[in-house]
């Protein structure tokens, strides 16, 4: 049952990890290819898929906020032994987020022209947001439960099955892409509206393996935990977790978009080469984020299971991996810059723009990622406000602070410094912090 909890820490966390590493590669290829085949309708439904980015991303930190709530206390249960409590978690979660995508549903196609008038999408290009949205909200609950149900199976320490299940929707959705919006095989060329019905499909199977693969392997729903005390109660603890989670995902695009405000500034070859990089940055991220994702579900299970001496171990371990692949990468990325740059344009400002900020910033991931890795750790020992915390003080302390002033004093050389001192400092902080909170429990020996 409790997985995690047995074998060699070290042996434990990459093999959940190098699972996870093409279904993370998956999404990114997915989420590529959707605007690159909407691209070819034109302008208008280019610019349409946009506007539906800030919205789509909003819901999906939601999702991962439940998810992390409930891989949380899921996995913290394993760790105890406690099969039924497990399940009765899992069974009450799915009851949670129904409500939520009930609520968010009605909510979203009801105000679909409100909310993207407020957030400035023209009448030209309203038509084609509502033809994409009123179908991607009707299939939101496919979009909630696969998302929530990944990070349920890899608290139990599946991630084969959770890696499965994210390359087998995106690869469904990539193929039908093409069929639905351009309208082959026979099928009527649906536009935008084409790209929606694909994406509902791919969920579909995903939210049906889901399903599946909690019911029938992990046994993990069951429709005998239905008191409404229980549900209040379980409710309670996943938002416990969930709430501080969805605040600290959703700081992400706010930070991202200070930022490129502050870019703006210099001119649009700047946020050309910015927005260029922050996708190169995706893929440099892609193993490590893997590992992160491993450690929440391992450290829930390890201090369910009173091994804190485990997470400690761990602990050193993927600080020392964190370190050595940061280093690693901003030599390899300090190297190939130019060629990097080249591959994404050819205007000779914008590659000089891209250059720089590879350069500078690459040498900050590293520390980046001690960030991330210790924001799993304290949410693993159930410290979801210190994490939450950690990512306030990330953004509103130093990251957007440090690229104004960065940009007033040094120009865009500045914004790219203060990144990575940002980057540097906000690490050595989370790290320190979660020493200390380890420090307050008693290790085994």
């Amino acid at each position: 049952m409790a997985k995690l909890v047995e074998n060699s820490v070290k042996t434990t966390i990459f093999k959940m990890a190098f699972p996870m590493l093409m279904g993370t590669f998956a999404m990114n290829v997915y989420h590529l290819s959707d605007t690159w085949f909407v691209s070819r309708l034109g302008t208008q439904s280019l610019a349409a898929m946009s506007f539906t980015f800030p919205v789509v991303m909003l819901i999906h930190f939601i999702a991962r906020g439940l998810g992390m709530g409930s891989m949380t206390l899921i996995s913290h249960a394993f760790g105890q032994k406690d099969k039924s409590k497990a399940a009765l978690l899992t069974s009450h979660a799915f009851l949670l987020a129904a409500l939520i995508v009930v609520i968010l549903t009605v909510f979203g196609i009801v105000y679909v022209e409100p909310l993207f008038r407020i957030l400035g999408a023209g009448e030209d290009i309203l038509p084609l947001i509502k033809k994409y949205m009123v179908i991607w909200y009707s299939g939101l609950i496919f979009m909630v439960i696969p998302t929530m149900s990944a990070d349920i199976i890899i608290s139990a320490g599946d991630s084969k099955v959770t890696s499965f299940l994210m390359v087998s929707g995106s690869v469904i959705n990539v193929i039908l892409d093409p069929i639905f919006i351009f309208g082959l095989m026979g099928m009527p060329k649906m536009g935008i509206s084409g790209a929606a019905i694909a994406t509902v499909i791919g969920r579909f199977f995903t939210f049906v393996a889901a399903l599946y693969f909690l019911r029938y392997r992990h046994r993990l729903i069951s429709f005998a935990y239905l008191k409404k005390t229980a549900i209040l109660n379980s409710w309670k603890k996943i938002l416990h977790i969930s709430i501080p989670s969805i605040l600290s995902f959703m700081l992400i695009p706010f930070s991202q978009g200070v930022v490129t405000r502050i870019i703006s500034g210099f001119g649009s070859a700047a946020v050309a080469a910015a927005g260029t990089a922050g996708r190169i940055e995706m893929f440099a991220f892609m193993i490590p984020m893997t590992v992160g994702m491993s450690l929440v579900p391992f450290v829930s299970q390890n201090y369910g299971a009173k091994r804190l001496d485990r997470i400690k171990e761990a602990s050193k371990v993927t600080i020392i991996f964190a370190l050595a692949y940061g280093f690693f990468i901003s030599i390899v990325f300090y190297a190939i810059a130019p060629y990097l740059a080249g591959m994404f344009s050819t205007d000779p400002q914008v590659v000089k723009v891209l250059v720089k900020y590879i350069r500078i910033i690459s040498f900050g991931y590293g520390f980046m990622e001690l960030h991330r890795y210790s924001g799993c750790y304290l949410i693993g020992v159930h410290k979801p406000v210190s994490a939450a915390m950690l990512n306030i003080s990330r953004v509103l302390v130093f990251l957007i602070p440090l690229s104004f002033l960065g940009a007033r004093f040094f120009g865009i050389t500045g914004v790219f410094a203060g990144r990575l001192i940002s980057d540097v400092v906000s690490g050595s902080v989370g790290i320190i912090a979660t020493f200390m909170v380890f420090k307050s429990f008693k290790f085994n020996s």
